[in-house]
């Protein structure tokens, strides 16, 4: 099956490659011609992730998926949330988005977050599918690891052994993530569907 991943993130699409099974031929936007950016305007990380496949679907006839992402702050009820990839500013950039976090969070004793990715699949009769996970953790008070991307380098999962995500192997990243829980649910929904 051909199943094109809607994100413009070469970190996402090489984490979520090895999580396939190999009767998927998974397609970058790049592949399929789609060079804009996708639209985010929804109040949900669910209706992030319907809207960019969705957007896919219409303009380019490809059976696609996309995510949407946010870390949920318990002492910042809940932000970043749907706003993660955004939280300082429309430039994107992870280091200004981690670095207003931890500012967010001087002087907070609770230091509970979760991740939470949604993942919407458009077959190719544009039927729509969503499968959710989700891991809980903490943020840490500084940086620790050079791998990952975004909030990784402070995300300290509950069911790990104290390192960040930035801290492990991709692999190791992967059998905990938020992404992989819910890509998880997607590859169990395909191979139903053979």
């Amino acid at each position: 099956m051909r199943l094109c991943f809607a994100s413009n993130n070469a970190h996402k699409l090489d984490e979520i490659r090895p999580l396939l099974p190999a009767t998927v031929e998974l397609l970058s936007l790049a592949d399929i011609g789609c060079r804009e950016e996708l639209p985010e305007t929804q109040a949900t990380l669910e209706g992030n992730a319907r809207q960019k496949a969705r957007y896919v679907w219409d303009h380019f006839g490809v059976a696609c998926f996309a995510d949407d992402t946010g870390l949920e702050v318990t002492a910042l009820n809940g932000e970043p949330g749907v706003y993660s990839a955004r939280y300082a500013g429309p430039q994107r950039r992870d280091e200004d988005n981690v670095a207003k976090l931890l500012h967010e969070l001087q002087g907070q004793p609770d230091r509970t977050a979760r991740f939470r990715t949604v993942v919407a699949l458009v077959l190719p009769d544009g039927t729509v599918h969503e499968f959710t996970g989700a891991v809980e953790g903490r943020i840490s008070p500084e940086l620790h690891g050079a791998g990952g991307f975004g909030y990784d380098p402070v995300f300290v999962p509950t069911e790990g052994d104290g390192r960040t995500f930035a801290e492990m192997p991709l692999a190791e990243k992967n059998s905990l993530s938020h992404r992989s829980r819910a890509v998880a649910g997607l590859v169990a929904f395909l191979r139903s569907e053979k």
